[in-house]
């Protein structure tokens, strides 16, 4: 009994763990679970983020100039060799006294400058004045950097986000057009079937079944492309996504009824919000940058002038004091700078101007695409409204053939052609609404909301 009952609770397990399995295989992703996990994901997002650290720390780094430097100097040196000091008898001079001259000194004397161990030790204090002014530009360029960086990282979420879009979008509309491609490759069957039936009661030549032959291999070879895009299609979204291949199985279409509350937004918002806009203000940036670059290299020209002081310490040497604090004032000053960085400032200003002319010319661009996304948001509204109405009147076109059918006035290829140019409709409608999300979607990126 006991070997049952852990074989069936075994079997149960793995029941479960293959249930469990199955349903992590087909689940049902939303768009805005897909815009996650690839946000989350993405390594070229992690990579962003890691510069817009590295330089906030550099910014940090580069603050810590403004204060003064405190450098600490140490030395140790034994000397195998002392030099001597000799003071010949008499050297200084006599001094008379009742026995007669007195040498100074009386005799010979040898004195041995220094010791044989010598230690110094030094602390000083560099406080810079007149570079204050360049740090201070220094520091605003970095914050430019930093900026920029943030710009580039908003940038490459926002063309992920639309690359997720457009292939879940893309995976929809190949699903519904592979759809209507399955309807019409069973009227053409259909009609094949009917038509080999009556070859063979003698009522058609044999030859008219080469023609829907053809046309049932013409709608398997639009079925497998279709099929070809839609896998193709995953790949691509489960690759940017981070996703597994096979765990994406199911996308879960969006509410398509609300498109038409796009049309109470204008040319005139979008173009008003075009400020807002990822690479212009990333083009702007770069051209206050350009202007503080050129700031820096008009202040690398002056003079470095500071503030010093510092404490030395020694033993060894009996002529040198055994500490000295001191304190004065430090000048340094490269004349050459000031011929080179008169070419310094001439490329910079080289680069000022063509910073100005991306700017002007992203300001073109991005009304010129403000436009044309607009244009095609107007376009496929159009498209939906024409869809509606041949998707109305495909009903009410399958309604009278089903009536027709149960009277006896048709046969079933009729029905499954109306069906298959229903499919097509819907494909059509469903088509046209995503295509008005998208060119939403493509509005959207382009004002930054």
């Amino acid at each position: 009994m006991k070997p049952d009952f852990k074989n069936s609770m075994l079997l149960s397990v793995i029941l479960m763990l293959g249930f469990f399995n199955l349903k992590a295989q087909n689940k049902v992703y939303t768009l805005q679970q897909l815009i996650d996990s690839t946000v989350t994901r993405s390594h070229l997002l992690a990579i962003q983020h890691w510069q817009v650290q590295e330089k906030t720390h550099k910014l940090k780094e580069d603050e810590i100039k403004r204060y003064p430097a405190v450098v600490l100097g140490g030395n140790y040196q034994y000397n195998f060799s002392l030099g001597e000091l000799n003071v010949p008898a008499g050297f200084i001079g006599t001094l008379p006294t009742a026995a007669g001259d007195q040498l100074l000194p009386q005799q010979s004397t040898h004195l041995q400058l220094g010791q044989h161990q010598n230690y110094t030790a030094d602390v000083s204090l560099y406080q810079p004045i007149l570079q204050q002014a360049k740090i201070k530009t220094g520091l605003d360029i970095d914050r430019i950097d930093i900026a920029l960086s943030e710009k580039e990282q908003v940038k490459l979420r926002q063309q992920l986000t639309l690359a997720v879009q457009k292939l879940y979008y893309g995976i929809l509309i190949s699903e519904k057009q592979l759809e209507e491609a399955s309807n019409r490759m069973e009227a053409a069957q259909a009609k094949l079937a009917d038509a080999e039936s009556a070859s063979a009661a003698g009522k058609i030549v044999t030859a008219n079944l080469a023609g829907l032959r053809a046309a049932v291999a013409e709608e398997e070879q639009n079925i497998l492309r279709l099929d070809i895009t839609v896998q193709d299609y995953r790949r691509e979204l489960a690759s940017v996504a981070n996703i597994d291949e096979h765990a994406l199985n199911t996308l879960q279409a969006p509410d398509t009824t609300g498109t038409d509350t796009y049309a109470a937004t204008t040319l005139d918002f979008y173009r008003s919000n075009a400020e807002a806009n990822t690479e212009l203000q990333i083009t702007r940036l770069n051209r206050e940058k350009a202007q503080l670059a050129i700031k820096a290299a008009r202040q690398s020209s002056l003079p470095d002038i500071g503030l010093i002081a510092g404490y030395y310490y020694q033993k060894g040497n009996p002529i040198l004091p055994t500490s000295s604090p001191y304190i004065g004032i430090n000048l340094k000053w490269n004349l050459t700078d000031l011929f080179s960085n008169r070419q310094v400032t001439r490329q910079r200003e080289a680069q000022l101007k063509q910073a100005e002319h991306a700017v002007a010319y992203q300001q073109q661009q991005l009304y010129t695409s403000i436009d044309k996304a607009y244009r095609k948001l107007v376009q496929t509204r159009a498209l939906v409204e024409v869809a509606k109405k041949a998707w109305k009147y495909r009903q009410e076109e399958l309604k009278i053939q089903q009536g027709k059918q149960m009277a006896g006035m048709n046969v079933k290829t009729d029905i499954l052609e109306i069906k298959a140019n229903l499919a097509r409709s819907v494909s059509d409608l469903y088509a046209a609404q995503l295509s008005c999300l998208l060119a939403t979607a493509e509005l959207e990126n382009l004002v930054a909301r």
